[in-house]
């Protein structure tokens, strides 16, 4: 994840993008739910955030446009912002998705951490792909609300996903068997989320069917996490839903029948609606 060629990388890229990161991008390709509050059956209206404060994965701007398209599908208009300034307009929204926001804390001031907390706390619901879950210790409420910080990454290979059978009837996973192969790069978190009040874990990885800490890290203090290694689990906590995947890393980890099922029952999951405004399968 965050090896000096992919620092580098991630600087190249941030100076090409200066001029679009800094400011609201407004781009949707779903049906215009720009007036008033959003519809509580349907799933319509989604924030995606993306701006970062420390190590920004270059795939970002990409994964961007990968979830507005994908949101369109379904008929529902995803905004895409690097401004803390718009948290001031979450009441427009049903779910804001934190994109591998990496050191959240230091990206928003304490009247937008207000903001969002607030919005969550009455009944948000916030999805976080990836490296969301990375360097927050900056920001203790959204370390209590993860549950965990990063360790160390695996490269992008194929493992074994093992779903939770006490919760293999969740539509974000439903489906899929027992345990299933799927390839993404894998994050080793500092602890497991397994017990604590609200988690659901969905999947877990078996370590045993890759190597869980790359060349990178074995010398920097990477660990794998053992048995207990969940990848991807939703929360009920102080209000609010929270579903966290660490796939994202790059869009091909995402752009999959799977994928494509994880992120949008995910969304409809913490946002408590019944249905997609759109069903993509029927023209």
């Amino acid at each position: 994840m965050f090896s000096k060629s992919r620092i580098v990388g991630a600087l190249f890229a941030g100076l090409l993008l200066l001029g679009s990161t800094n400011s609201r991008l407004n781009a949707h390709d779903g049906d215009d739910h720009s007036d008033g509050k959003p519809n509580k059956d349907e799933l319509t209206r989604v924030l995606i955030f993306s701006k970062t404060a420390w190590y920004r994965h270059p795939a970002i701007p990409e994964l961007n446009s990968f979830l507005v398209q994908l949101g369109g599908k379904y008929g529902a208009q995803f905004d895409v912002s690097e401004s803390p300034e718009d948290f001031s307009r979450l009441h427009l929204y049903q779910a804001v998705i934190f994109n591998s926001t990496t050191d959240i804390g230091n990206s928003l001031n304490e009247k937008q951490r207000k903001q969002l907390k607030d919005w969550y706390q009455a009944g948000g619901g916030i999805m976080a792909l990836h490296a969301a879950a990375v360097h927050h210790n900056t920001w203790p409420w959204w370390t209590k609300l993860v549950g965990c910080d990063f360790n160390s990454d695996s490269d992008f290979v194929k493992a074994k996903l093992i779903v939770d059978p006490e919760n293999k009837d969740h539509p974000s996973v439903k489906g899929y068997g027992p345990e299933f192969y799927y390839t993404a790069d894998w994050t080793n978190h500092d602890k497991s989320v397994t017990g604590l009040p609200g988690v659901k874990v969905l999947l877990r990885i078996d370590e045993t069917s890759y190597d869980p800490v790359r060349d990178y890290f074995k010398t920097r203090g990477g660990k794998p996490m053992g048995k207990d290694h969940p990848v991807s689990w939703i929360r009920e906590y102080e209000g609010g839903r929270f579903f966290y995947t660490e796939l994202g890393h790059e869009v091909k980890s995402l752009a999959t029948k799977f994928g494509h099922q994880h992120l949008m029952e995910g969304l409809r999951w913490i946002t408590k609606t019944k249905r997609f405004h759109r069903d993509p399968k029927k023209k």
